[in-house]
Parts: structure tokens; C-alpha cells; sequence
């Protein structure tokens, strides 16, 4: 897991960067369009996942189970993500955005190295809990945090989209901005809008 392939919506050097994370069975190029709500004085790049699971398909980590990946594989795409960040973002904010899988997969960066991003977004996806990440209490306290996940989300496991929005809101201790909308696996337009004033105030 050496390449690393990347679309990007706007290249500026030494500018912050955000970073792209499509779903599982997606790619970079159906994540893309989000960069156009995205402050234009910033970087947008979106990745496409290290694992093939079918033409045009990608995911960040082999699971056990929807939203439950499994450890050593979202260990070795992290280490693959650290070194590909090492040489875009040295020096730079780097702000993490996935949707789905893509939110689970920026959840596990977080938790592993809470003070290395200035900001993760996770959009209707989950917490990667019991996945070698440490979910402790008050484990990204201070770390700039958006959620979003719907009430009525067919795709993601309720149980774990339960204990995601408890651990965000009670636990983790995030500087968190949450909100729950009713269209069920999709990115509203209120989410939308509410993401961008975040990536917008970010310290």
C-alpha cells in the first residue's frame, strides 16, 4: 500500500488541506463535489480507498460487519494514510471529512492521534469501536469534531449509531457540533450548509 490515488478539486501549497473519504463501494470521484461548499482558500483533495472490492469500487479497511472494521486491516490503511499525510500536510492544517465507511476510517485517525488534526468531520457513519483504537473517555477532548447521522439511516447498525452519538455528545470530550437529520444515508443540503460554517470556524 504504497500509492496513494488522489483527485484533487483545488491544489494550493502551504494553504490548510481537507481530505476526502468516500464510503465503502465508492471511490474518490463520488465524494468530489462536496469541495464545492468547501472554503476556497483551502486545499480539497479526495483519496480513493487502498482496498478494491470490485471496478470503481473502494473501502478504507475489511470489516467484520457493517461500521466494525477489522483491526488490523484499518491499522495498516492509518499507517498508509500517516505516510501519505507526512508528505502532503507537513507543516499545514489537515481537516478530515468522510462519509460512511470514510467516517469511521477519519474516526480511527482521530482517536489515534487526537491533537494531529485541526478538524474531523464524520458524516452518517460510526465511531470504529473494539477496531485497536483507543475509545476512552475524554480521548478527543478538545478536538474539533463534526457529526451528522439521520434518524432513519437503513444502512448503519442503530446500535452503533446509538453508541456513536452517545460517545461524541457524553464521552469523548470533542468540541463537537452534532446533528441529526431524517433522509435517511444521504448528505442533506442543512448538512451540508451546517459542515461548511464549521470547516469555516475552525480555529
Amino acid at each position: 500500500m504504497t500509492d496513494v490515488t488522489t483527485l484533487w478539486a483545488r491544489q494550493r501549497d502551504a494553504a490548510p488541506l481537507i481530505v476526502l473519504f468516500h464510503g465503502r463501494g465508492s471511490n474518490e470521484r463520488e465524494i468530489i463535489g462536496l469541495a464545492q461548499h468547501l472554503p476556497e482558500d483551502c486545499a480539497v483533495v479526495s483519496l480513493r480507498g487502498p482496498i478494491e472490492l470490485g471496478p470503481g469500487n473502494y473501502a478504507w479497511f475489511q470489516n467484520q460487519g457493517i461500521g466494525r472494521p477489522i483491526p488490523a486491516s484499518l491499522r495498516e490503511t492509518m499507517d498508509w494514510f500517516t505516510q501519505w499525510r507526512s508528505q502532503q500536510g507537513e507543516g499545514r492544517k489537515v481537516v478530515l471529512i468522510g462519509f460512511s465507511g470514510g467516517a469511521a476510517f477519519v474516526g480511527g485517525l482521530a482517536l489515534d492521534d487526537p491533537s494531529g488534526y485541526a478538524g474531523v468531520a464524520m458524516l452518517y457513519g460510526t465511531v470504529p469501536f473494539a477496531a485497536g483504537v483507543p475509545t476512552l473517555p475524554q480521548r478527543l477532548a478538545g478536538v474539533p469534531v463534526f457529526h451528522a447521522q439521520a434518524t432513519n439511516d437503513d444502512v448503519m447498525p442503530k446500535d452503533l449509531m446509538a453508541r456513536t452519538w452517545r460517545y461524541l455528545n457524553e464521552e469523548s470530550g470533542a468540541t463537537l457540533e452534532a446533528t441529526l437529520t431524517n433522509a435517511g444515508h444521504a448528505l442533506t443540503e442543512d448538512a451540508l450548509t451546517k459542515l461548511a460554517a464549521w470547516v469555516q470556524n475552525l480555529p
